[in-house]
């Protein structure tokens, strides 16, 4: 009887460790999440789509007799400047560095092109011996690049706060054209004018200049993914001020008759938005 207990209390023991293993063999626990990112140090490069806005001034001075003539005969005086809006669609691409100098604070460089339909215009009436027309001037940003620092906070390990600034520089188509309704050759001073047909533009004067200037302004970027962000961004750009020159066609034996025409700075705000692979 006593072997028969002892028998029996070593069988249950074997029963129940080796359902206890069975147990233990089939418990399963759940891997954590994928941290969204381990570090915002390293290259990155990424696509963005924007729209940029403001409103520059235009002047207008004449350079001899007769431009000068036309301009005294003005009512009201297109010499004086004239405002006007530049908007427009843009969009492009940046690519940049970054160092994450400890868990909350980033610096880094970006460079961005720009492919941009930012233009405007602006008009003025002025009349000749009541001979009405019409003085016009307008600008084209048909492109523009930055090259910027930016220092930000990390609010989270995947929400960057920064700023930005440093060099802009793009290109700027512009023109200024004189009409009138009634077509009419002027010659004073040895200058001469011909503004024929009518309504025609008369003195023109096209252009396009590399300008440069700078930038400044800030933004948010969300860390997606590991290597994927997005951001949403703020830029004040000033390209700085320009002058052309516009002239008319001149008879034989006299010199072109001209105008300038003085740009304030080109500048506008720029809002966009983007997204970023970091490598």
């Amino acid at each position: 009887m006593k072997k028969f207990l002892i028998a029996a209390a070593v069988s249950a023991l074997c029963s129940t460790g080796a359902h206890a293993a069975d147990l233990a063999a089939g418990t399963y626990t759940k891997a954590p999440p994928m941290a969204a990112v381990s570090s915002w140090t390293g290259f990155y490069a990424g696509l963005n789509i924007g729209y940029g806005f403001n409103d520059p001034t235009a002047a207008f001075t004449p350079n001899d007799v007769v431009s000068n003539n036309v301009f005294s005969f003005s009512n009201p005086n297109p010499a004086s400047s004239v405002s006007y809006d530049v908007k427009g669609v843009l969009g492009g691409a940046q690519i940049g560095y970054n160092w994450q100098l400890s868990p909350n604070w980033l610096i880094g460089l970006e460079a961005d092109f720009q492919g941009s339909d930012i233009k405007g215009s602006a008009s003025t009436s002025y009349a000749l011996i009541g001979r009405p027309g019409q003085v016009d001037a307008e600008q084209n940003v048909e492109w523009f690049g930055t090259l910027r620092a930016r220092a930000g906070l990390l609010a989270t390990d995947k929400l960057l706060v920064y700023g930005t600034g440093g060099l802009a520089y793009g290109s700027v188509h512009a023109n200024s054209t004189l009409s009138n309704t009634i077509g009419y050759t002027a010659t004073a001073g040895g200058f001469s004018a011909v503004c024929a047909p009518a309504s025609a533009p008369c003195y023109t004067g096209p252009t396009t200049k590399i300008l440069a200037g700078y930038t400044v302004g800030g933004g948010f970027e969300y860390a997606a993914w590991r290597n994927v962000s997005f951001k949403a961004e703020y830029l004040y750009v000033n390209l700085g001020s320009s002058d052309i020159t516009s002239a008319a066609p001149t008879t034989p034996g006299n010199a072109v008759s001209t105008y300038n025409t003085h740009f304030s700075d080109l500048d506008f705000h720029v809002v966009r938005v983007g997204a970023n692979y970091r490598f």
